[in-house]
């Protein structure tokens, strides 16, 4: 467990932070960037669940934890760190199940989907949006760099999971705002 005496350190007042293991960056380095972006899904999903139906509370609960996980693995440099906290694919995996089950509940699409609709769903809807933003982050750190690939297939399923809860929230679909191609032009 993880224990915070201090809040301020002073250590960063310099534009520097640290990565696991110590090694001090720049507060513009690929990996606080992409770790900065994760920290912001995880916050979105926090609004969400305030207002969120039990099944899709239990499930966001879940992922909030993963999510720093999936912080302290862009964190650790040393991907040959055994003792490392990684995600893992059985977490991939999970988030198939979800994606999976909250599905089966809706009705196929005849159109994209807008944001909006309930509160939840619009928070989802943000969160699946800096989720890609983190996504794309990770792929810009991972071309540069040695990262774990099943952080990468977490952040794309996880994306595709928020855009599903955000249908289920939404009534299970029936108040899902359609995109209509051209819109009212006359």
């Amino acid at each position: 467990m993880v224990k915070l005496d201090k809040i301020y350190t002073r250590g960063g007042d310099k534009g520097q932070t640290s990565l696991v293991g110590g090694k001090r960056v720049s507060k513009n380095n690929d990996r606080i960037i992409t770790c900065g972006n994760v920290d912001e899904t995880n916050s979105i999903i926090g609004l969400a669940i305030i207002s969120a139906s039990p099944k899709i509370r239990k499930i966001l609960l879940r992922i909030q934890n993963d999510l720093f996980d999936l912080g302290a693995d862009i964190a650790n440099p040393d991907e040959k760190d055994k003792s490392a906290l990684r995600i893992i694919s059985n977490q991939v995996n999970e988030l198939e199940r979800d994606i999976d089950d909250i599905n089966s509940f809706l009705n196929n699409l005849s159109s994209f989907v807008l944001p909006g609709g309930s509160l939840t769903s619009s928070y989802l809807h943000l969160a699946r949006t800096v989720c890609r933003r983190s996504e794309r982050s990770f792929v810009k750190l991972a071309d540069k760099y040695e990262a774990n690939p099943c952080s990468l297939q977490y952040l794309n399923r996880l994306s595709d999971l928020l855009f599903v809860m955000a249908r289920y929230e939404n009534e299970k679909g029936k108040i899902d705002i359609l995109w209509q191609p051209g819109g009212d032009r006359t």
